[in-house]
């Protein structure tokens, strides 16, 4: 991918996550939908953790890369869209159960979305990230690190649309979801 096009995709899929949270209300983003899922608050925790953990190792140590810098990127793609396989969080972004402040969580999604665009216009983003081993994938560059954003993201778009469904018709608000 190109830096432009890498540039727009995690601008969407963070922005469209954003918007998404945004339709819940506060009463609502800490509404557990159905046995077994997180509440919008938590899939939202979930993604800052995740995110907020990605750019940090775009800023972190890196190295020159002695592959194609774009290796593993279908690798995420193809692991994050298989939305017939259910994924378990790893311990270090699950998040707790409880309520969750949903200006607070909205406020760090858009910090995460800002920083990570702005590491895209400054960084080289061929080199390899070594201060963390994405679990399951080594060591990644950062273009990897934010493909791995754009299809984890859109896994929990997914998601968090599901959760919307449920929540609104338990709560009889209108359906306000986005196409």
């Amino acid at each position: 991918m190109e830096t432009k096009e890498i540039l727009t995709e995690v601008d969407n899929k963070l922005t469209e996550l954003i918007q998404y949270l945004s339709n819940f209300n506060q009463e609502q983003v800490n509404i557990v939908p159905f046995e077994g899922s997180w509440t919008a608050g938590q899939l939202a925790r979930h993604m800052i953790l995740a995110n907020s953990g990605c750019v940090e190792m775009l800023s972190g140590p890196v190295k020159d890369t002695e592959r194609k810098p774009d290796m593993m990127a279908s690798k995420f793609k193809e692991d994050f869209l298989n939305f017939e396989i259910k994924m378990d969080s790893p311990d270090f972004v699950m998040p707790a159960p409880g309520d969750y402040n949903r200006e607070e969580l909205l406020s760090a999604l858009e910090s995460i979305r800002a920083k990570a665009i702005e590491n895209i216009k400054t960084m080289d983003l061929t080199q390899t990230c070594t201060a963390f081993e994405l679990p399951v994938y080594g060591y990644v560059t950062r273009l990897e690190v934010l493909c791995f954003v754009i299809y984890h993201t859109q896994r929990h778009i997914r998601q968090i649309k599901n959760i919307q469904q449920v929540v609104l018709n338990k709560t009889n608000e209108p359906n306000n979801i986005l196409n």
